[in-house]
């Protein structure tokens, strides 16, 4: 089987969440919430012996690759197909807690280069996006149907790109003449809607509108704040929960987070008086977001934007409406 994907800030990762003393023993359990490849499970899998894991992914074709990666782990190694946010929030009540829980929210090369779903505009495919192909609108459907207004304001809020309402102008007048249903045609569109000096900067002017796009199509910044609460509190007390973002939107959300975590107390700023216990629920590990050395970013270029988060468990954190997670 093709590997295509190098999992970012892999030795950190051992590093941080590391399954060794107390609480994990000899047995310890892992959560992968994003297992993609495999790529991060194999490798924790391969230095802990002792490790299981739980691999989680809503794409079904990705997570068979992944299958007949890490098959070589026999019963160490399980799988669930859905949502992130949907394995946490229906955790049963009498299941085995996980000791350790990793979110990569990144999205694996293979995507961009092997789904044929329009992830990428280096090729001509069909303008899909979905990870999970089998439900909800695709990149397409929103690109075709959106209102003019809609459009502009999510290219902004999920990429920041400051031609966001020329290149929402560009589409609904482009989609006068038919739909639009390829990654090219939309990166053709977005490439004449931006100014000529735009054009051949860092990056492609097409990428950040591509990125707001997959962000919509999979609700990914909607999933991320209770899917990381409802990890929390399925974690064991003294197990560690660690989240790499790509993105800004993504790091506050796990920063706040997780700072709120460790405050002596999280109740509402209005509240007269404390009613959650006057303790943290959680030590922050990393004062600071771990990021990728400049080897790794020469090696691998996707890890350029990489941040790692990583908070060691005390207590649960009971009431989710109290804890701002800057989204």
């Amino acid at each position: 089987m093709e590997i295509v994907h190098t999992p970012v800030l892999l030795q950190e990762c051992l590093s941080w969440l590391s399954p060794v003393g107390e609480p994990f023993e000899q047995n310890a359990l892992m959560i992968d919430s994003t297992l993609g490849e495999g790529g991060h499970s194999d490798a924790f899998l391969s230095h802990f012996p002792h490790l299981r894991i739980i691999g989680l992914d809503a794409d079904k074709v990705i997570q068979a690759r992944a299958r007949e990666r890490l098959a070589v782990y026999g019963e160490r190694m399980r799988f669930f197909n859905g949502w992130f946010n949907d394995f946490y929030h229906d955790f049963p009540a009498d299941a085995e807690r996980p000791n350790l829980i990793l979110f990569d929210l990144g999205i694996s090369v293979y995507h961009y280069e092997k789904s044929g779903r329009g992830f990428s505009f280096r090729y001509d495919e069909p303008l899909d996006m979905r990870l999970n192909a089998e439900s909800g609108k695709s990149a397409a459907d929103i690109v075709n149907e959106a209102r003019e207004a809609e459009l502009a304001d999510m290219i902004y809020l999920y990429s920041d790109e400051k031609y966001s309402r020329r290149i929402a102008s560009a589409i609904v007048e482009a989609r006068k003449g038919g739909r639009i249903s390829s990654s090219k045609a939309l990166a053709d569109i977005v490439w004449s809607a931006v100014p000529g000096n735009y054009r051949h900067g860092a990056i492609h002017p097409a990428t950040r509108t591509f990125q707001a796009l997959r962000i919509s199509v999979n609700s990914e910044l909607d999933r991320l704040p209770v899917a990381l609460h409802d990890a929390f509190n399925v974690l064991q007390a003294g197990g560690k929960l660690g989240v790499i973002t790509f993105h800004s939107l993504e790091d506050r959300i796990v920063k706040n987070y997780f700072r709120n975590l460790g405050k002596q107390c999280v109740c509402p700023p209005g509240q007269a008086v404390c009613t959650c216990g006057g303790s943290p629920c959680a030590e922050v590990l990393t004062r600071k977001p771990v990021e990728p050395a400049e080897t790794e970013v020469r090696e691998n270029s996707p890890s350029r934007s990489a941040k790692l988060r990583v908070v060691r468990k005390i207590r649960d954190a009971e009431n989710i409406r109290s804890l701002n997670f800057g989204h």
